[in-house]
């Protein structure tokens, strides 16, 4: 079964002119799973104790399943270049996806240029090579870490693709390998940290947690942003969800298990917690430990330079796209490179946008590292949440206004299957946006105690005009460039198309 846009609806048909069909199931199966499990999380999660096990089985239950289902049905039926874009423009227009593409774009930068910049250089600093904070070397080496992510996105997508894939099968080999040497640690050494794990939920840790683990668990839609160049997406988009899905929930629960059964909770911290819990299991190994555990590291660091690269790849088509639509200033920014087939002058924006980012980090915050790490986190938490706030509706408009639209795969139960999956995914959507922005709220209308400088290592004037402060930037960004957009006027090509 094959599926097409009109003339009239497709985004920005010359565009995608130099496009080539290259992914196939394994490849969309690898790139999300390179893009969506996120090793920066994985320590943050586990700092919530023996709840965030039970947090992120339960999350995983009653949000990424619904979820898997609702983008697993709108992307096979759906598969253009562009993704999001495309959905939240034919349901909305225009103006409402370029906004939201710019919050789901921009998050992708600010990640790379803040929490896995800092956990890539805190994670060389202490297991690999001496960096400093600070010094040339610190600067040198996330300077490095940045652009090779950005370049890596910038070659042709038939063979970036194996960059991603490569990311993939190192995050996956990592992450088990720490969960079966966390096994023989504790059969030698005995579990420890259960002792102190406390795996009744409460609504504490729930509101603590909520915002990490919907920002773990969401992104598995990405690689539709690279819908045109897969060989058979009514086909592919929904198994490969499946498998990704499947693959990250494992990859998410059963690390965290392992770590909390050896490391106690008090004792795990966001920014350094898998690698120094693998310092203390790689003992089972004895003369070899130093070796694996360095060895480790390397590709600790690896895996999440292939994570940023695997979100730089699909979230600059988004943001190309839009361009290229005359949706967000200059139909220019959106060019894709005729002989690679990528979105290089987006790519090369991010870049910018993540140096920037990462620059601003390291002076505009009062803490150390761990602090810096907590709020850049935060802020990229908000931004790809806030997106979804706009997604999601665009889903079921698109399943109520154009019912007639090949669906080669269905929720299960038809139009009252798929609403109650959007209504769960929204409402999970709703606290986790509110937890982000505003942390310590909910908590007092719940009478818990909050005391804000101690959960961040910031006050919550510092914290709130980081966060809000970057969220009002972005607006503005956003109105400027649809203003813009609009002045400059719509190409004969796609004039006429909804949302003009």
């Amino acid at each position: 079964m094959s599926f097409h846009l009109s003339s009239t609806e497709s985004p920005a048909p010359g565009a995608t002119s130099a496009l080539q069909r290259s992914l196939k199931r394994f490849d969309i199966t690898a790139m999300a799973v390179a893009a969506v499990i996120s090793f920066d999380t994985v320590g943050q999660i586990a700092t919530g104790g023996g709840e965030a096990a039970t947090w992120t089985a339960v999350i995983a239950l009653f949000f990424l399943a619904p979820y898997a289902l609702l983008f697993a049905e709108t992307g096979a039926a759906f598969p253009q270049e562009g993704g999001p874009y495309v959905w939240v423009k034919l349901a909305f227009g225009r103006s409402a996806a370029a906004l939201t593409t710019l919050f789901y774009w921009v998050t992708n930068p600010i990640w790379l240029g803040g929490s896995l910049v800092f956990l890539a250089a805190e994670t060389w600093d202490g297991f690999v090579f001496h960096l400093g904070s600070g010094t040339v070397a610190d600067y040198t080496f996330k300077l490095l870490f940045v652009w090779v992510a950005i370049l890596t996105a910038v070659v042709s997508l038939r063979r970036g693709k194996w960059i991603t894939t490569a990311g993939a099968a190192v995050k996956v080999l990592t992450l088990a390998l720490f969960t079966v040497t966390a096994v023989l640690y504790g059969i030698e050494h005995g579990f420890q940290g259960l002792t102190d794990a406390r795996f009744t939920p409460t609504t504490a840790g729930f509101l603590a947690l909520v915002p990490i683990l919907l920002f773990a668990y969401v992104g598995f839609e990405a690689p539709n942003a690279a819908g045109e160049e897969m060989h058979d997406p009514q086909r592919d988009v929904p198994a490969a969800l499946g498998r990704s899905a499947t693959i990250a929930a494992c990859c998410y629960l059963l690390p965290v298990l392992a770590l909390l059964a050896v490391v106690p909770a008090h004792q795990v911290t966001g920014i350094g917690g898998f690698m120094e819990g693998a310092r203390l299991v790689f003992g089972v190994y004895g003369g070899a430990s130093g070796f694996l555990l360095t060895l480790t590291a390397v590709m600790f660091v690896f895996a999440l330079l292939t994570q940023g690269s695997a979100w730089m790849i699909v979230s600059d088509r988004m943001q190309a796209m839009a361009a290229a639509d005359g949706g967000f200033f200059a139909r220019s920014l959106g060019a894709f490179h005729p002989r690679l087939g990528t979105p290089v002058r987006t790519n090369l924006l991010s870049g910018a946008v993540a140096t920037l980012f990462m620059l601003a980090a390291m002076h505009l915050v009062d803490g150390d590292a761990g602090a810096v790490f907590a709020v850049v986190l935060t802020v990229a938490v908000t931004t790809l949440l806030l997106s979804y706030l706009v997604v999601v509706p665009a889903l079921v408009v698109l399943r109520l206004r154009r019912p007639d639209t090949p669906r080669p795969y269905r929720v299960p139960f038809g139009d009252r299957g798929f609403m109650t999956c959007a209504v769960l995914v929204y409402a999970w959507i709703l606290v986790g946006s509110w937890s982000a922005l505003f942390p310590g709220v909910l908590e007092g209308l719940f009478g818990i105690d909050y005391v804000f400088s101690d959960v961040w290592g910031v006050s919550r004037a510092s914290f709130e005009a980081f966060t809000l402060g970057t969220v009002a930037v972005l607006l503005l960004v956003g109105a400027t460039g649809v203003t813009a957009a609009r002045r400059t006027g719509v190409p004969p090509a796609v004039a006429g198309r909804p949302g003009t």
